[in-house]
This record gives structure tokens, C-alpha cells and sequence, in this order.
């Protein structure tokens, strides 16, 4: 109806932004590759060593990507569009700093993505062109493996936070999610991929004390600390690190490499004459004048979140709602009650089972249960784990709500929610079995295949 009222001008198939087509034979292999991955994936990633587990999980999150975009215009073709990063590197040239202390004051005069975005994602492909790969397709594979990348770095953190099992069951969902579509054709895969490998290695490497510990901060603060610099969409996206590291209990010694490493991108880019809140205010000013700022921001409110269920799939809905029950079943223990470590009151249920006189609930582990959920299936082993996947989702999930409600994100979010959406697919591990993993791919092919989407 807004739409036909000429209300959403310039966005012909919403919420999302592209238009609709007839899938073509092209969708054939990469319908063939999810048939043999729903098949095969999570065994693998069961059976083999969690490095083996690591590296399978990898390699069919590239080809899922790689096959999705062949099948369509082609891994490159985003990338040579006009309005995209590369139109802008012959005005950089040879002189990078020259160009970005010019950044903001030129900014007018740049296409539409590096006006909506910091200096440094021209810059990575500045530099990818001056080592001797220029053009869309390099920028595309690099985008395409670093963005996949993200399924190792989060199973890794997941690992780190909630267990290797939590890891494991996360890996198939990570590889063959939707949000795929679009981790082979937009630098912002390549920016899901910084943050997660910031994550990581914060949450990783910096439970160790001394020297090691404020490197491993120190990478992470660099990784994450340059997220400003690649988006300004991602500043909410800091949640997440911190969510993990307090899990964690990251030592003192990385909190501080990490905030030094941060603290470094940032001298780096004001000593090159970029100063990140004048950035921000030259871009509002060029984003109020775009045709995009007059979408009505009620409906994109709503919409936004139906593409962000759109890029995560019916397995993360399904997980979300799952999660939700087991969050709301922790308040029946009565105020001032401890579950762990604590003896539980005669008949006191927790988790659907009852727990006998003078028992004792060791650690910070709920006793396995079964929950029904509102799909009417049991949920499995109820565990509350400080810090556990949950709070990863719910982090991810509070950055985005943030990020919608602030309204600068009226539409054309299938590339902004691509960072988030691989944290929040991890909702995705409380319904394991193929049948949701096939749901996953399955929405991944029609998005391929129905929506002619610039990017």
C-alpha cells in the first residue's frame, strides 16, 4: 500500500531493497551443494577434531557464499557499480593521506556508499590495488573470505564462552546462514569479519596474564577499534566484545592492550587529519539531503527487523523463541535464592523437575530438563552458563534495536545487518536438526533466487 501511495519511491520490493525476478537453472548448484551440506555438516563438525571441525565449517561457508553469488550476476558485479568504494580510488591516487585530510571536507563529491561510511574501507582497497590486486574481483574475494571468516572467529568465541558442544552445534548454522546472499558481495562482510576476529581474539587470548595478555588485547583493540573507521553503523556493535569479555573474566592486563590497541586507530586517523565526529556530523548532513532520509521511519522501524529475520532464518526465529522460554523460566527461583551452590527448597521445580529435600545444584549449571517451548518441542538440556550463548545473542540483539530506533537506518539494511546477524544466528543452536538447518539454506536460495538485489 506505501508503496503504491508513492510513499516507498525508491524501494521496489520492501522491506527489502531490489527487485523481484524468476529464479533461473544458475540456482541449481547451490541448490545441489545445501542438499549435500544439510546431509553432511553436522556430523562432520561433530566427529571431526574441533580444528578439522573449524576449517570444514569454512570452507562450505565460502562455497555457500561463492555458489549463491555465481548463480546470479556474478561474485564481482557489486563491486563496479559507480556508486561503490573502488569509483572513488582514482581520487585517492598516490597520496593517502593527502586524501584524507580532505576526507570530510570532499565528501559531497564522493559516490553514495563512501558518503555514508568512514575513510577506511577506501583505504583497504587502496591498499589491496598499491600490493597488486585491483579491481572488483580481488575486492569481492576479499570481502567474500574475510566475511566468511566470521564462522570460525564466533565458533571460537562461542567455544571460549559456552563450551566447545555450544561451539559445534553453532558451526553448521554459521555456515549455511541466509545472510550468505550477501557476505559474498558487500564490504560489509568484510566488516563482520574484523569485529568477530576482534572478539575472538579478546576473548580468547586475554584470560592469560602479562605480556601475552596485552597482545592479545592489543589485536583485538586495533580489530575492533577500527570498526568505527569501516562503519558508523558498528558502534553498537561494541556491545558484543564487551558482553564476551566480562563472561570471560578477561585479565586486566588485556583490557588495557585493548584499549591502547583502539586508542591507537584512533591517534592514527587524527594525526592523517580525520577526525571521527566531524565524519559523522558531514555524513548526516549528506545522508539528510539523500532521498533515503524521507522514508517513513515508523514502517522502516518494523521493517528493518523483518529483513534482519529475513538475513538470520527460521532457525534463529525459532531459537530466539526457545531462548525466551528458558530466560522467563530463571525468576520462578524465588527472590534471594541462589540456584548454584545453594541448598533448593523442598519441591522447589526447576526446570520442569523437582528437586529432592537438601539437594544441592553444583556450579553455575541448571540440572538438564526438558521445557516445552512455545513450538509445542522440547527445547533439550536446559543450561545456564554465566555468559553463555544467550548473552552473546542478546547483546547483538540490543545493538541492532539500537541501531533501528536511532532511524538512520531506514531501509537498505541487508548489508548493515550482516555483522549482527552472525552473533544473533547463534539463537539458532537451541533448535538443532537438520530440518532447521534445511529451513536456513532454504531461505538462502530463495533470497538468491527471487530478489535482484544491488548488492
Amino acid at each position: 500500500m506505501l508503496h503504491g501511495a508513492g510513499v516507498l519511491r525508491i524501494d521496489h520490493l520492501p522491506p527489502l531493497h531490489g527487485h523481484l525476478r524468476v529464479p533461473s537453472a544458475a540456482l541449481l548448484p547451490p541448490l545441489a551443494f545445501a542438499a549435500l551440506a544439510v546431509a553432511a555438516l553436522p556430523a562432520l563438525v561433530t566427529r571431526l577434531r574441533f580444528g578439522a571441525a573449524l576449517l570444514v565449517a569454512y570452507g562450505a561457508a565460502l562455497a555457500w557464499a561463492v555458489l549463491l553469488a555465481s548463480s546470479g550476476e556474478g561474485l564481482a558485479w557489486p563491486f563496479t557499480h559507480r556508486q561503490e568504494y573502488l569509483a572513488v580510488l582514482p581520487a585517492v591516487g598516490g597520496d593517502p593521506l593527502g586524501w584524507l585530510a580532505s576526507f570530510t571536507e570532499r565528501l559531497p563529491a564522493y559516490p553514495t556508499h563512501v558518503r555514508g561510511h568512514p575513510p577506511l574501507p577506501v583505504l583497504v582497497l587502496w591498499v589491496l590495488a598499491r600490493v597488486g590486486l585491483p579491481g572488483p574481483l580481488p575486492a569481492a574475494l576479499l570481502a567474500v573470505a574475510t566475511g566468511c571468516s566470521a564462522t570460525v572467529a564466533v565458533a571460537l568465541t562461542v567455544r571460549r564462552v559456552a563450551g566447545e558442544e555450544a561451539a559445534r552445534r553453532a558451526l553448521p548454522y554459521l555456515a549455511l546462514t541466509p545472510a550468505a546472499v550477501w557476505i559474498a558481495t558487500t564490504m560489509d562482510a568484510f566488516f563482520a569479519g574484523v569485529g568477530a576476529w576482534g572478539v575472538a581474539l579478546l576473548v580468547c587470548g586475554g584470560t592469560g596474564g602479562g605480556l601475552p595478555g596485552v597482545l592479545y588485547g592489543a589485536a583485538a583493540g586495533v580489530l575492533l577499534g577500527a570498526l568505527p573507521y569501516l562503519s558508523y553503523g558498528l558502534v553498537p556493535y561494541l556491545l558484543v566484545p564487551v558482553v564476551a569479555a566480562v563472561a570471560v573474566r578477561v585479565t586486566r592486563a588485556a583490557v588495557v592492550g585493548c584499549l591502547v590497541g583502539a586508542a591507537a586507530v584512533t591517534a592514527a586517523f587524527a594525526a592523517g587529519g580525520f577526525r571521527w565526529p566531524a565524519g559523522v556530523a558531514a555524513t548526516h548532513v549528506e545522508w539528510a539531503a539523500d532521498p533515503g532520509a524521507a522514508r517513513p521511519y515508523l514502517y522502516f522501524l518494523v521493517a528493518n527487523l523483518a529483513v534482519l529475520a529475513l538475513l538470520t532464518g527460521p532457525a534463529t526465529a525459532a531459537g530466539l523463541a526457545v531462548l525466551m522460554d528458558r530466560a522467563a523460566a530463571v525468576p520462578a527461583v524465588p527472590v534471594g535464592r541462589t540456584v548454584a551452590r545453594r541448598v533448593i527448597a523442598v519441591g522447589r521445580t526447576i526446570a520442569g523437575r523437582v528437586v529432592p529435600v537438601g539437594r544441592t545444584v553444583a556450579g553455575p549449571v541448571i540440572p538438564v530438563g526438558r521445557v516445552p517451548n512455545r513450538l509445542g518441542a522440547a527445547a533439550g538440556p536446559v543450561r545456564w552458563p554465566r555468559g553463555g550463548v544467550g548473552a552473546l545473542v542478546a547483546a547483538a540483539v540490543v545493538a541492532v534495536l539500537a541501531l533501528d530506533v536511532s532511524g538512520v537506518t531506514r531501509g537498505e539494511v541487508e548489508r548493515i545487518w550482516v555483522p549482527y546477524a552472525v552473533w544473533i544466528s547463534l539463537a539458532a543452536t537451541a533448535v538443532p536438526g537438520r530440518r532447521w538447518l534445511a529451513a536456513q539454506a532454504a531461505i538462502g536460495l530463495l533470497l538468491q533466487g527471487l530478489v535482484l538485489s544491488p548488492w
